[in-house]
């Protein structure tokens, strides 16, 4: 599989990973241990290198599935994670690290969970410009000078925050949505990164499955699942209705591949991208996914067709902040 440099970090990644927020089994639906770390060893066995997850992701629980997964074969993981707010008060509030003794700290427990002594890239799980920005800025270079992370980033679609956290020179990843149906990234923040050599992780390049085509307007979701709020919601499934329709419009696109696989080669087209971490809960997804990676690149006839349903830097953020 191919492999891109992640930015500034100098750290090479293959141009599909797999995102772990789905096997933490609380907000995607029901999941099964089992069959989350059978998925993450063909991702490794298939040549995936890349896996991102986060300390929030089932309260952990991802994290410490992949540690499993990585016992005795660290080395062939690039591991992302990221940390964000420090936990809840008694009135059920987030709390924001206050030192960045208790970031640090925070990190630590990213990775016991994780059975490593080291992460490839940190990244703020925060997508705003805050108070704690500093404390983040240096409780992760304090940590990568101690050899516990190689690189950090953020994870933000807020081009003012991304600046103010990258102003420094010193940030080496954004993580961010970015898909057909969302391509306001490619208006300042792809060219800001691609200018400053930030390498960009791409979550959300199925739009939370619905360009993998497999929903209509009579969906529902399992016990747990998020996505339900489509379905519920009012404006939310006026707008889940609008993207099914432009779903409709690609499908005669996809021809020799699927809406899944011409969706990921979409985000992998653009220059400033480095990785996309669509998520899989089986080894089906896995392989269909894995298979994008493979296939003749999409021919200007085609980008343009995409053009018209999506045009360049038009469209919503799909992927929750």
């Amino acid at each position: 599989m191919e492999k891109r440099k992640l930015g500034k970090s100098g750290i090479e990644v293959t141009t599909i990973g797999l995102g772990l927020w789905a096997v933490g089994g609380d907000e995607w639906g029901v999941t099964d241990d089992k069959e989350s770390l059978d998925t993450i060893a063909a991702a490794l066995d298939a040549g995936i290198t890349f896996f991102d997850t986060s300390d929030v992701y089932g309260d952990g629980h991802s994290e410490s599935l992949l540690g499993k997964a990585m016992r005795g074969r660290r080395a062939r993981f690039v591991v992302a994670s990221k940390i964000g707010w420090q936990g809840f008060d008694e009135a059920q509030q987030m709390t924001a690290y206050t030192s960045v003794s208790k970031l640090i700290a925070g990190v630590e427990s990213n990775l016991r969970r994780l059975q490593t002594d080291y992460l490839d890239v940190i990244q703020s799980h925060i997508s705003f410009q805050d108070p704690t920005m500093e404390i983040f800025l240096e409780g992760f270079q304090r940590l990568q000078q101690e050899g516990k992370v190689r690189a950090y980033g953020v994870s933000t679609s807020d081009f003012d925050y991304l600046q103010a956290f990258a102003g420094d020179g010193n940030c080496a990843t954004l993580q961010i949505d970015y898909s057909i149906l969302n391509r306001t990234p490619e208006k300042d923040i792809l060219p800001y990164c691609r200018q400053n050599d930030i390498g960009v992780i791409i979550r959300g390049p199925l739009a939370m499955g619905i360009l993998s085509g497999k929903f209509s307007a009579g969906s529902n979701f399992t016990a747990g699942d998020f996505r339900q709020r489509w379905i519920d919601d009012p404006d939310e499934h006026q707008i889940f209705l609008a993207d099914l329709a432009k779903v409709e419009q690609l499908k005669s696109l996809a021809q020799e591949r699927t809406l899944a696989q011409l969706a990921l080669q979409f985000t992998l087209a653009h220059p400033a991208v480095s990785t996309v971490i669509p998520g899989a809960k089986t080894t089906t997804q896995l392989q269909d996914n894995l298979r994008a990676a493979l296939l003749p690149a999409l021919t200007a006839d085609e980008m343009a067709q995409i053009d018209a349903v999506t045009p360049p830097g038009a469209g919503r953020k799909i992927w929750p902040a």
